[in-house]
């Protein structure tokens, strides 16, 4: 719980610092009871910001968890975002043009279409796990095809053109799933005229269904890596694969079920994120996300060694990284900038991790 807690506290530290750095800046007040007074109307906890973050971190939670299991196993995995492309262009063809046989007129029910997108990942995580344990190619390399081969299939069965879901006629519940929200509670009072802000009474909190799924997820993963005996062995393989193996574990399906996880995970994500955006290009949709994904688990504590991580902190290293790109966006740094940022987040994970694993082993030399 050492990590995740300061995982935590570095987060609120950066959200307080992301507040004071977006408040809109005027000469004429400068005492500090006017300082107070602009701070609930700082850009980063206004509503519009506050519920589009909360969507995102939902939306790359899910997958980031995926993700942080395959890292677990000591693995990765560099296709996700292509996986983003190519189940999102087949999606929105399967609920706005591929008829079906049987009813010309018609296009595929949106059970059957979420299906199928859901589907697709999880066979192409099976067929990961396969060459990795059965031929022994590195994680690496067959992710790396992956991530070129899928996103060039989901340009060419689009014709490199853009997809989207128009009013979402026909499959309006779907689209109610991934984009919309559950309405908590509004904040008591009148609406008061001027700039919202998160405080004004009578502001209705609402909460994403993306962040909703997202916690519903991680509640049942926590019991699955924590509480269960599968989580013992990914933990296990991890940190000793062929330990894990003469131990009676099938190293091979864990690290083959690590990718089938995360494939499900990513038909998820790749539903919300397909709704959230409207606007499915198979060149550049999800591109890059895998990177998100792996930067928040090793935030969150997941080492690229593997053998370490938690839910806990991969949701917290998620919510951390959505805020660092969402500061880089409000205070007008170049979007260019934004793969600094994952980079430099990345790096730090892995310099954390090799340094405590560095200060474990001199403690264990020194106390033999």
């Amino acid at each position: 719980m050492k990590k995740e807690l300061g995982i935590f506290i570095l987060l609120v530290v950066t959200c307080l610092i992301a507040t004071v750095c977006t408040i809109d800046y005027d000469p004429a007040l400068t005492g500090v009871s006017d300082f107070f007074h602009r701070l609930p109307h700082a850009k980063f906890i206004s509503p519009a910001n506050i519920t589009n973050q909360i969507n995102l971190i939902g939306i790359s939670g899910i997958f980031s968890l995926g993700l942080g299991f395959v890292i677990i196993t000591g693995g990765i995995d560099l296709s996700v975002g292509s996986m983003f492309a190519l189940i999102g262009i087949v999606l929105a063809m399967a609920l706005r043009e591929w008829e079906l046989p049987w009813s010309p007129g018609h296009y595929w029910p949106w059970p059957l279409a979420a299906m199928l997108v859901i589907l697709i990942p999880m066979a192409l995580g099976w067929g990961h796990g396969l060459l990795i344990t059965r031929l022994k190619i590195q994680p690496f390399i067959v992710t790396l095809c992956g991530l070129l081969l899928y996103r060039s299939v989901a340009r060419y069965i689009a014709h490199d053109s853009t997809k989207g879901f128009g009013n979402a006629e026909g499959f309006e519940n779907l689209q109610s799933l991934a984009s919309g929200s559950i309405h908590l509670f509004s904040l008591p009072g009148k609406t008061l005229p001027g700039q919202p802000s998160v405080l004004q009474p009578g502001q209705p909190v609402n909460l994403p269904m993306p962040f909703v799924l997202m916690l519903l997820i991680a509640v049942i993963m926590w019991f699955v890596l924590h509480r269960s005996i599968y989580g013992r062995y990914l933990f296990a393989v991890g940190r000793n694969e062929e330990a894990a193996r003469f131990s009676g574990i099938n190293t091979r399906r864990v690290i083959s079920s690590s990718y089938v996880i995360l494939g499900f995970l990513t038909g998820i994500s790749g539903i919300l994120f397909a709704f959230y955006t409207n606007s499915i290009s198979g060149s550049t949709h999800g591109q890059s996300y895998e990177l998100y994904g792996i930067a928040a688990a090793v935030l969150g504590g997941c080492s690229l060694r593997g053998g370490e991580g938690s839910v806990l902190g991969i949701i917290i290293g998620t919510a951390l990284l959505q805020v660092l790109r969402n500061l880089v966006t409000l205070m007008g740094i170049p979007s260019e900038l934004d793969f600094a940022v994952t980079g430099v987040v990345v790096l730090i994970g892995v310099l954390i991790d090799q340094i405590v694993r560095l200060r474990a082993q001199k403690k264990l030399t020194a106390a033999r």
